[in-house]
């Protein structure tokens, strides 16, 4: 269960390579690659990496950050800047602790690092469960992507979990990964837009990303996701009685942007 090393936004291959020698150090090889520079050097990469080419060579590349967390069950951002959300603050150590108890419970990781020169966005952080910040000089507080990779996979990688974990008991189900978790999301957002309480237009994103931090700071199983989704559905075919096959047909609306169908009655 080794966390996965999540980078958005790469722009060359050089970085790309010292990441991978710095996870390599540590064990760590699970390197996965959202939006990179188009055109980024492999070649370069693989040089850079000092003999770390399998974590290079074996990297996943995906377009977006939904799609790169969505197997996942626990995912850290990591950031030095102060953010305007609400969101669980950890050391390293206190990462590496919550990473190994995710994994006692079956839970893969993830650490999530933004681009070289900007960090990470909002966005991609409120999909993630915390932050991880380093208590470095306050007066210089800047680490390179490598640098970065390096500190975190230490940390993960000389964690002695010496307390028994505390574990979720679960019955007939499992923790939710972020591909059921992000589908959940997007159902409720869907609903809530469709029912006018995501306004007003300019509003959204930010209410939207304020929702999904809430959500995120509970502990769901795939279970709980499944009922939940059959609530919002409940919901959708209000008022009670509303026959299943307008209640299919609302959603199939609401999802694709198109206007509501019960609003033509």
């Amino acid at each position: 269960m080794k966390p996965a090393v999540i980078l958005i936004g790469p722009q060359l291959g050089e970085n790309i390579g010292t990441v991978a020698r710095a996870m390599l150090n540590f064990g760590l090889e699970d390197l996965r690659l959202v939006n990179p520079r188009h055109g980024w050097d492999v070649d370069r990469a693989i040089k850079a990496s000092a003999g770390a080419d399998k974590v290079v060579e074996n990297r996943k590349t995906f377009t977006t950050t939904a799609e790169a967390i969505a197997d996942l069950g626990y995912i850290v951002a990591t950031t030095a800047r102060s953010r305007d959300m609400v969101k669980t603050v950890l050391t390293p150590e206190k990462t590496a602790e919550e990473m190994y108890s995710h994994a006692a419970e079956g839970v893969k990781s993830g650490l999530m690092f933004g681009p070289e020169r900007t960090g990470l966005d909002n966005d991609d952080i409120s999909l993630c469960d915390a932050i991880c910040t380093v208590p470095l000089n306050p007066d210089f507080s800047s680490l390179n992507l490598a640098q970065a990779v390096l500190l975190m996979s230490y940390v993960w990688s000389n964690y002695k979990d010496d307390t028994a974990a505390e574990v979720l008991l679960m019955t007939d189900t499992r923790p939710a990964n972020r591909g059921e978790l992000s589908g959940m999301f997007t159902h409720l957002e869907n609903a809530l837009d469709e029912a006018g309480f995501l306004a007003p237009p300019e509003k959204k994103p930010a209410m939207a990303r304020n929702i999904r931090n809430m959500l995120m700071r509970t502990k769901m199983t795939e279970q709980d996701v499944r009922t939940f989704r059959g609530m919002i559905n409940a919901l959708l075919r209000w008022p009670r009685g509303a026959k299943d096959s307008e209640m299919k047909a609302r959603v199939l609306a609401i999802s694709r942007g198109d206007p509501d169908p019960g609003d033509q009655k």
